[in-house]
């Protein structure tokens, strides 16, 4: 297998929003940073998709707001699993990297008197979601991309980093197959920042970019780190349902801030049982078993959802806070403002992930993270708007950290790691009896039968056997030899990943004997006092951590 080194002082895995952030402030350091990414630059990743908003307290239109209560809304929503040093970095950062944004050319709405705008948001007690229409998102990473690109910083594209280098518990470096001619890449490096993103694609029905499988989690589990919370996946209560095409798709927070109704094939507002004062702004957890309840109860839709009903506005405004919500359901013969439109739970965003430190830093050395890669942050479930802030705020901290670290270390080498990486790939073009593709479709199934929005003991367990057989039959795919884009090679390997996170994911739903944010156990319905504490993986061990 051919082998080509690249050098840099700072390796960044990701080119989403808290990767690009973190790259700016390499550059500023005056250190050389390349910025890695799995798909095509700033396109692979779930920061251009986010719609609804980026939290932030400015005080502009509820002058009540303030740092403390976006503290305290952050632990509530979180139910208390949040990483305290984490939440309060994030609530005091964040308006000042908003204007870092607004610095790079980034446009967010404005009131009539020129102050920005803010939108309330799920289990926030005052409006403090600032946004651009409903494609904050896509704003951010344009403005990030445009500074990227004015400071000449190095991207390269198409590259899976399939593993980190390591000296002992430093990591000096990574390994990554390039996509267009399935040869590796050994990324030598004197500090790595993983921003990588998170794992919708564990499930068939999701929100994220079809890259996103979990390989931060796991190239990080198998270098040593610790994960922390690997049971909390959020799952965004409503995602489109039809066409089949765009299954899981997002459909924005922004519709339900505005004023959008969730209503069942009854024609009941049915979040008066659940949720009765904060409605359809009630955390996501909620929502989603809320619908997921009444789904199962038979007052769903004849395809499997609620209705989402916004045709109350007036047209002028739906088109000026949600056009990309309006184009998102022309596009499939739907007008979202003269009728309903169908919505069910899709997967979104996980809490857990890389343990980080208030300096971005790992447990391993070198090694920092930012972003959804990075668990602590949401603790058990994340706030709408907190997501866009988390990957500016912990961006620029892990890139500051990861310069200092650079600037203090010398580059290293371990070409027999980098060897016995590209021995592996290669052994994974042979003959077999399942293809890559078949084999992650059965893995996304069993998670969305096993281990989805309502967890109990018996079918967990189910589910984590039928992963450890899973495990075994590794050996068994069947992977093309062809060099250009060997799709299989690429799948087989996210394959091996999803399936090692997977277990992870089962065995802490498992271990939290309760139920708390996005883990609802129905056997365990209660949270418990004794379970306010972080699950913490690692490959040697399991531990605990008080919160």
């Amino acid at each position: 297998m051919e082998i080509k080194t690249i050098s840099t002082d700072v390796l960044i895995i990701g080119s989403g929003g808290a990767g690009s952030r973190a790259a700016i402030e390499v550059d500023d350091a005056g250190l050389k940073a390349i910025i890695v990414s799995k798909g095509l630059s700033f396109r692979s990743g779930c920061t251009g998709m986010a719609e609804g908003g980026y939290n932030a307290v400015f005080k502009t239109v509820d002058k009540d707001d303030s740092i403390e209560a976006h503290f305290n809304d952050t632990l509530k929503g979180g139910s208390y699993l949040n990483d305290k040093r984490l939440v309060e970095i994030l609530v005091n950062e964040s308006p000042k990297r908003l204007i870092d944004l607004e610095n790079y050319g980034a446009l967010f709405d404005r009131q009539e008197s020129g102050e920005i705008d803010q939108r309330p948001f799920g289990g926030q007690t005052y409006r403090r979601t600032c946004y651009q229409g409903d494609r904050t998102g896509a704003e951010l990473l344009n403005a990030l991309k445009e500074e990227i690109i004015r400071r000449d910083i190095e991207c390269i594209e198409e590259v899976m980093i399939t593993s980190l280098v390591t000296d002992g518990d430093e990591v000096i470096g990574a390994t990554g197959l390039n996509l267009k001619d399935s040869s590796l890449i050994y990324f030598k490096a004197k500090a790595t920042i993983l921003a990588s993103g998170g794992a919708g694609q564990l499930y068939p029905v999701t929100s994220n970019t079809f890259q996103k499988n979990g390989d931060g989690f796991a190239i990080a589990y198998r270098a040593g780190a610790n994960l922390v919370d690997m049971e909390q996946v959020q799952f965004h209560p409503t995602g489109m349902i039809a066409p089949e095409s765009k299954k899981g798709v997002l459909v924005t927070e922004a519709v339900r801030a505005e004023g959008g109704k969730l209503i069942n094939k009854d024609g009941e507002r049915f979040m008066s049982r659940y949720a009765p004062e904060k409605m359809e702004l009630a955390t996501r957890d909620v929502v989603a078993r809320s619908i997921y309840q009444e789904i199962i109860e038979g007052r769903g839709t004849e395809k499997g959802g609620v209705y989402l009903d916004i045709s109350h506005l007036d047209d002028d405004y739906i088109e000026e806070k949600l056009e990309t919500m309006v184009l998102q359901f022309e596009n499939v013969g739907v007008d979202i403002k003269h009728g309903p439109i169908e919505v069910a739970p899709t997967a979104h965003h996980f809490m857990g992930g890389l343990k980080i430190n208030p300096d971005g830093s790992s447990s391993l050395k070198n090694l920092f993270g930012a972003g959804e890669v990075c668990g602590g942050v949401h603790g058990a479930n994340r706030l709408g708007g907190n997501a866009l802030a988390d990957t500016q705020v912990f961006g620029k901290i892990s890139g500051v950290s990861a310069s200092n670290a650079a600037k203090n270390t010398e580059l290293k080498t371990n070409n027999e790691q980098v060897n016995e990486e590209a021995s592996r790939i290669e052994g994974l073009i042979k003959k077999g009896t399942i293809k890559p593709k078949e084999f992650k479709n059965n893995i996304k199934s069993l998670m969305w039968e096993k281990v989805a929005i309502v967890r109990d003991e018996k079918t967990l367990n189910e589910g984590l056997k039928e992963l450890l057989e899973m495990q075994k039959e590794l050996d068994n795919m069947d992977v093309s030899s062809q060099k250009q884009y060997n799709t299989d090679l690429v799948t087989a390997l996210e394959v091996i990943n999803m399936v090692e996170i997977c277990i992870l994911v089962v065995k802490s739903a498992i271990i939290r004997r309760e139920s708390r944010g996005a883990h609802f156990r129905s056997d365990f319905p209660e949270s418990l006092d004794e379970w306010k504490k972080s699950i913490v993986f690692n490959k040697n061990k399991i531990e605990f951590e008080a919160r």
